[in-house]
């Protein structure tokens, strides 16, 4: 599975503010079943005065609902490999803020775990395509360019 950090996850706690959490189950094409929990924080309005940005709990409920939604999406588009990847580089957290800001402004919105509940019965083919070369090239071969500067004789290392 995938973790968030528990430094990452402590700094984004404060006071004065709502902890909407919303986790699903979903099964991806390759047969794994992984469960995702996603956390967001609501936000202050834009000008606003008042300390505290509390939602409802119809609110909080509403937007758990867009979390599972997006998630359950995110999951069941692929295999275990695609959505490794897809959470790795895309913003999935910025697309459920979008999608639940109608609702009530929500920030630092992240799927901050991920569980592998159950895998399919093992398959040698799979295992080998998940370890083989993709031939895809990850980097170039990069040339020492520094110049070695002469030691002056006598100077016991120094210049």
């Amino acid at each position: 599975g995938m973790d968030m950090t528990r430094d990452k996850l402590c700094s984004l706690i404060q006071k004065k503010q709502s902890i909407i959490e919303g986790n699903v189950d979903v099964r991806t094409t390759d047969g794994y079943i992984v469960r995702m929990f996603c956390i967001a924080f609501t936000d202050k309005q834009k000008e606003q005065a008042k300390a505290t940005c509390y939602c409802t709990m119809a609110q909080s409920r509403a937007i758990r609902l867009k979390m599972v939604a997006r998630m359950s999406e995110l999951g069941s588009k692929g295999d275990l490999k695609t959505l490794v990847k897809e959470l790795i580089t895309s913003d999935t957290g910025k697309q459920i803020e979008k999608d639940a800001n109608f609702i009530f402004p929500i920030k630092d919105c992240y799927i901050r775990k991920v569980k592998v509940l159950k895998k399919p019965k093992f398959d040698i083919t799979a295992l080998m395509e998940w370890h083989t070369d993709d031939g895809v090239d990850v980097g170039a071969v990069v040339t020492d360019t520094t110049e070695e500067t002469p030691l002056v004789a006598g100077s016991g290392g120094r210049l």
